[in-house]
């Protein structure tokens, strides 16, 4: 099973590699898969590979209910 998780560029690093930010966690990923990006994108990203962008407001609409799903969960 995979999760994903949006994750949003923060950094153009080279001409197939950005870092993301996902939650404050920064990582180096690939965008070979992806025909362009732009810093301010959000991607689901799988194994190092960025898959697809996401519209910026389902990326808010995602992250909105993984914050919720924690807050229920830590509510237990």
């Amino acid at each position: 099973m995979c999760l994903a998780i949006p994750a949003q560029i923060i950094e153009i690093i080279e001409e197939e590699h950005a870092v993301v930010d996902m939650g404050g966690v920064r990582k180096t990923i690939s965008t070979a898969l992806l025909d362009e990006v732009a810093v301010g994108d959000y991607v689901i990203i799988h194994v190092g590979y960025a898959l697809n962008r996401l519209d910026p407001e389902e990326a808010a609409e995602t992250l909105r209910l993984f914050a919720e799903l924690a807050a229920a969960t830590d509510a237990v």
